[in-house]
């Protein structure tokens, strides 16, 4: 049996999401692809556009088979930590055999040679990103200089590598690459190139109100989809502008279009700034212990933090205040993010002593991909949680520790997506999985 495993966010599931897992399936002769999906909260230090329910079942209906949940301890961490999770997870479950990625360069050979280069750090690397970290460079620059200076001196790193390192989806595949070298994992690795607009390429009015919607692009095999596709991005950038989603016929699949405009007939979709009050209030109450003691906060940004509350107006722009040269807006939202979430240092040191993945929380699956389940049920080495009422019996105490993360980021999450609606927020235990 051939499985492909993809670590995803599906902020919302788009065409070019489509277009990954019919390749990657194309590519691999893959029977089933297992998805590794984030849940209330992302990469980039911010909520996603619609729960993970909704996301799981867009990318079951689009052609995924299993949606497992990435705990929230690493779904908004720095990119090597959200790989090493993801990685983890999928490697444990011991029947996925190909780790599937978008990079912009589609070179997986290429992006080898970094991930082993970065993963040995040697002494003159090292050297070169202590010196631009000096002259003040944020650490993503610093690091692109480094590799760059050490091929020039006669490293056996691929022509162009420190232009590698500056987009973002070949920096996750470096890393998801180094968390497999790490590990000694089985999984082959295998890129697709991304195609249409840019990870970065973000709303443009007109291309959404001005014009007809794109077409949908080619789904044979091997086809590559046209130009016009949208990133996530423009896509959660037009919606929080009042682009109605009707407009976004030719940017997403029907079914996932479908899922989103029912699940807007009973929550809001969410953007950062909707946790403003939220963020406000934690940084407020604990100002005077100050902020160290939560995952990536500095004692420097800690301080920062405290002397500039008094001009918050916003989480988005708070996060802009805060941002300095050699530390970028992702990174303080992340950061700020942590504190919101109650993820402490502590967090990420147990899950590292528990292997990154002590637990496989079931979001949904497919009926039809029985003897998947059956296989993961026979070689996994990590628990699997389909029914979150019994995890606290299941689960050792450390692992369900880590748990409690998720179902308080949810519950959160679920908090202010129902907000104004006059419902409920939805019950994390009572949620059923998606089955179809």
């Amino acid at each position: 049996m051939r499985v492909n495993g993809i670590v995803a966010e599906y902020n919302p599931f788009h065409n070019g999401h489509r277009y990954q897992l019919e390749e990657s399936r194309r590519l691999t002769g893959a029977d089933y692809t297992v998805i590794v999906m984030s849940g209330g909260f992302v990469q980039r230090g911010a909520p996603a556009l619609a729960d993970k329910q909704a996301r799981a079942e867009m990318a079951l209906r689009c052609g995924a088979d299993l949606v497992l949940e990435l705990p929230v301890l690493y779904a908004c961490s720095s990119a090597e930590a959200f790989a090493a999770g993801a990685v983890a997870l999928l490697d444990g479950l011991g029947a996925v055999t190909h780790l599937c990625f978008g990079s912009e360069c589609g070179d997986v050979d290429a992006l080898g040679q970094i991930a082993a280069f970065l993963l040995e750090e040697p002494e003159p690397y090292r050297m070169a990103l202590k010196a631009s970290l000096k002259q003040g460079l944020s650490y993503p620059n610093a690091r692109a200089g480094a590799i760059s200076t050490c091929r020039e001196a006669g490293e056996a790193l691929p022509e162009g590598c420190g232009e590698l390192l500056a987009s973002p989806n070949n920096i996750l595949g470096i890393d998801y690459i180094k968390a497999l070298l790490r590990s000694k994992g089985s999984m082959v690795p295998v890129t697709i190139q991304r195609v249409g607009a840019g990870y970065h390429e973000g709303y443009q009015k007109s291309f959404y109100d001005g014009f007809p919607a794109p077409a949908q692009p080619a789904s044979g095999p091997g086809q590559e989809p046209g130009p016009s596709l949208s990133s996530a991005l423009a896509i959660r950038q037009a919606l929080q502008q009042g682009c109605p989603l009707a407009r976004l016929a030719g940017s997403m699949p029907g079914e996932s279009l479908q899922i989103l405009s029912s699940y807007t007939e009973k929550a809001r979709l969410l953007h950062a700034d909707d946790f403003s009050s939220l963020l406000y209030y934690k940084l407020l109450i604990e100002q005077g212990q100050g902020y160290e003691k939560y995952l990536d906060v500095s004692q420097s940004l800690s301080d920062r933090i405290a002397r500039q509350l008094n001009g918050f107006s916003g989480y988005e722009s708070f996060c802009d205040l805060l941002k300095t040269k050699n530390m970028t807006y992702t990174r303080i939202s992340r950061c700020l993010l942590h504190i919101l979430l109650g993820i402490e240092k502590a967090h990420m040191e147990l899950g590292q002593s528990l292997g990154h993945a002590p637990y496989a929380r079931v979001l949904g699956f497919r009926r039809q991909a029985a003897p998947l389940l059956e296989a993961i049920g026979k070689l996994s080495s990590v628990p699997l949680v389909t029914k979150l009422a019994d995890a606290k019996k299941s689960l050792e105490a450390d692992a369900y520790r880590l748990l409690e993360l998720d179902i308080q980021s949810s519950a959160l999450y679920q908090a202010m997506a129902r907000a104004h609606t006059g419902r409920p927020p939805k019950n994390e235990f009572s949620t059923p999985l998606v089955i179809l």
